[in-house]
């Protein structure tokens, strides 16, 4: 076992790392005077850096810990108590959870962030900029509850930003919309109320739309490498290698992660239904309850298609994230499957075992 390390870094209140009465009212009296709350800003494998009122520490996570499920484990962005040792005891009930599935064939679910007021969806002005993109990172939020928040990057190197910030609007009721130039740190201001002490906001965004650029802007300084992006295509390099926590000079907090070229949704049932709210509603008057619009006799979405009252590529798009999410079930309960009897193979091998010895 590690032991807490204190880093040198000005030692912030927990007000500004983003402690509220959420967070107090889960502590017992006893957990109060004997423990101390402390925020992940950082992991790398088992080795968790955080940052409390004394400052930064490090700790690894217990032996016990691996073993639990995943949405059990910390990730960045959570509260850790942890004792005088600098042993962790446990992580805090979370306000907000970012996940999503691992890439490959593995059924594995993959935290990303945790306790986020708002998410900053970042896309840039050039052949990135992608509808269909943009709803996955929606459903992501509004499933998680998080304010979602468009901004558009690279305004400055084009004339049409008004029509991509147009498209953006129209894919959900309210949305806000920002164009920013990266660079410019008057520009990204204007990200400013999002950003207010106390307050957390993500970032997430394809490679190359200038994410990394956006936080050493905010953070009014340089904490995260910087790279071009291809001329012919407008993709560019992962620049980020890992998640991580920044405080912000105006006292809010800022989660950076890496580029995802692939998002793939694991279960965003609430998120995927509030932003095509237009087709759920729609959805509601097929013959049957469980209609997938998939050709079925009495499907109202597939007339009101017809009739020309629901826009093709959100339709297409809807069937696609719930074709996903189907997909991703029923490989979970499969792997669940797997797992429960491989689980009871292993009882049966140990028990033989036992016989032989006796």
């Amino acid at each position: 076992m590690i032991k807490a390390q204190q880093m040198s870094e000005e030692n912030p209140s927990l007000a500004e790392l983003g402690w509220n009465h959420f967070f107090q009212q889960q502590l017992s009296i006893e957990e109060w005077q004997e423990t101390v709350p402390v925020r992940v800003f950082a992991l790398n494998r088992h080795l968790v850096d955080g940052v409390g009122e004394s400052g930064r520490r490090q700790f690894a996570l217990p032996a016990a810990w691996l073993d639990s499920p995943v949405e059990r484990l910390p990730t960045v962005g959570d509260w850790v108590l942890v004792d005088s040792e600098g042993l962790p005891l446990r992580v805090l009930e979370r306000v907000s959870l970012f996940k999503r599935m691992a890439s490959g064939r593995d059924a594995r679910v993959q935290l990303m962030a945790a306790n986020v007021d708002t998410l900053f969806i970042v896309t840039s002005c050039n052949q990135e900029f992608n509808l269909s993109r943009l709803e996955r990172y929606l459903a992501l939020a509004l499933d998680a509850g998080v304010e979602p928040v468009v901004v558009l990057t690279k305004a400055d190197l084009v004339e049409g930003v008004d029509d991509f910030a147009a498209q953006a609007r129209t894919l959900h009721a309210d949305l806000a919309v920002v164009a920013v130039n990266s660079k410019d740190a008057d520009a990204a201001a204007i990200l400013g109320p999002w950003c207010k002490a106390g307050r957390t906001v993500a970032l997430v965004g394809s490679s190359g739309v200038g994410k990394s650029t956006l936080v050493n802007t905010l953070s009014a300084r340089s904490v995260q490498e910087t790279g071009e992006v291809r001329d012919g295509d407008s993709k560019g390099r992962h620049t980020t290698t890992g998640r991580s926590l920044h405080l912000l000079p105006g006292g809010g907090m800022l989660l950076d992660s890496p580029g995802m070229r692939e998002l793939q949704l694991s279960d965003c049932e609430e998120g995927v239904a509030t932003l095509f709210e237009e087709i759920e509603a729609v959805a509601r008057n097929c013959r049957f309850s469980d209609c997938r619009h998939q050709g079925e006799k009495g499907c109202a979405v597939a007339q009101a298609a017809k009739r020309g009252e629901l826009d093709p590529r959100r339709l297409e798009n809807y069937l696609k994230l719930r074709a996903e999410r189907e997909r991703t079930e029923e490989t979970m309960v499969e792997k669940r499957r797997r797992d429960k009897n491989l689980g009871k193979m292993y009882k049966r091998v140990l028990a033989q075992k036992r016989k032989e010895r006796e």
